[in-house]
């Protein structure tokens, strides 16, 4: 019998990264390492660092022949080393559909992961990612319990007129249709408020991820009414190298006039728009911010006017505005993108405490104001370690 708390293993991949975190077992699992490797396919780089932040494990590669099941099996290998015996009970994965048939946490197996397959076209870019890991340890270690946390699951409670599409029926039965994604931040966000304020999470909100990816959530009664993101990823909100939402006739205006076939056209909404496109310099607002070049203000200026826009769309959705929270990479840590869209929205009774937002965490609105705004930091391994540990009893 071990003598110490069993682990899950949660790892969160994308395109060219994998995120992965281990937490001590449990609800209310204690972060142990969190690490991340980068650059899979070109020059990938692993790094681990300790709860304090303490760097504990670094490696390079200096070609790019590492792939996602590669990139898993040194992860693998990594954490034994580093947990030293300690048993993993769970692995929780974040996959970024679910489609309408997985509307929570499902623990894994060979035909659940048959039917996460089916998914692929609607989400090409990210489902055969978020697959791969999960098809390694299977692989490298059958007997560990594996458990897909869906980044729409959070968005199927929103009302049938959210999520469709004015196509014909047949078209929308095919799934094609709203689903919503960045799920497990918004169910974490939520989680969150219920202990900071209770009262807050059961009212009217708009949960604004703004980051290299970014969204906005409606909320009412800590469930989902409204999300900016549709059908894929790329709707909504301009995002660090997303167009966001588009004018489908500009889609049949590239094909038809400029020649571009649908690699073509993916290629341009999903890496070279966005921040990027319209700067001409970067997709990070860091650097956007510090640059003196008028097409980087033009930039950050349109993904304010967007954020503000869609804020109001989703104020509709709501029939009124409660509470605001800012989370993510910008969310949390740009003060000037926090209070350039209050200030755009202060027509919904936002009103912004300068030296509350400087801080840069827990409520920055004025006391007294009708609507409560905060700075909540998200954690979506947190909140698949959380679901891994709850559907396994452990």
């Amino acid at each position: 019998m071990n003598a110490e708390p069993g682990c899950a293993a949660i790892l969160n991949a994308g395109s060219s990264s994998i995120k992965f975190a281990l937490y001590e077992a449990g609800r209310e699992g204690i972060l142990m390492y969190r690490g991340q490797v980068e650059g899979i396919g070109l020059s990938p780089h692993l790094k681990v660092t300790d709860v304090s932040g303490t760097v504990v494990a670094e490696r390079r590669w200096t070609s790019g022949t590492l792939d996602h099941h590669d990139a898993t099996a040194e992860i693998l290998k990594l954490g034994r080393e580093l947990l030293a015996g300690r048993p993993v009970l769970a692995f929780g994965h974040r996959v970024v559909h679910g489609g309408m048939g997985f509307d929570r946490p499902v623990l894994v197996d060979a035909a659940v992961l048959g039917e996460l397959k089916k998914l692929i076209p609607l989400a090409p870019l990210h489902q055969p990612h978020n697959l791969a890991p999960i098809e390694a340890i299977a692989a490298a270690a059958p007997d560990i319990p594996q458990v897909a946390c869906f980044d729409t699951a959070f968005h199927r409670s929103q009302p049938a007129v959210a999520q469709e599409f004015a196509l014909p029926r047949e078209i929308t039965a095919a799934g094609v249709r709203r689903y919503g994604f960045h799920g497990l931040s918004y169910d974490f966000i939520v989680s969150r408020l219920r202990e900071i304020d209770p009262a807050l999470a059961r009212r009217r909100l708009v949960i604004a991820h703004l980051g290299n990816g970014a969204s906005l959530c409606a909320v009412h009664e800590g469930r989902s009414v409204a999300s900016t993101m549709g059908f894929t990823a790329v709707d909504g909100l301009m995002m660090g190298t997303r167009s966001g939402a588009l004018d489908p006739g500009v889609l049949l205006y590239l094909m038809q006039e400029r020649g571009f076939d649908a690699r073509g056209i993916e290629d341009l909404l999903y890496r070279k728009s966005g921040l990027l496109g319209v700067s001409g310099i970067s997709s990070d607002m860091r650097t956007l911010r510090q640059s003196t070049s008028p097409a980087a203000a033009e930039a950050i200026a349109l993904f304010i006017y967007r954020i503000i826009r869609e804020t109001g769309s989703l104020a509709a959705a709501l029939g009124g505005l409660d509470g605001m929270v800012f989370t993510a990479g910008i969310g949390e840590n740009d003060p000037a993108t926090r209070a350039e869209v209050l200030a755009g929205c202060d027509w919904l009774g936002l009103t912004l405490d300068a030296e509350r937002n400087a801080a840069g965490r827990g409520v920055i609105s004025r006391d007294g104001t009708p609507v409560t705004v905060l700075v909540v930091p998200t954690d979506e391994e947190r909140m698949i370690a959380r679901y891994a540990s709850e559907t396994l009893h452990i």
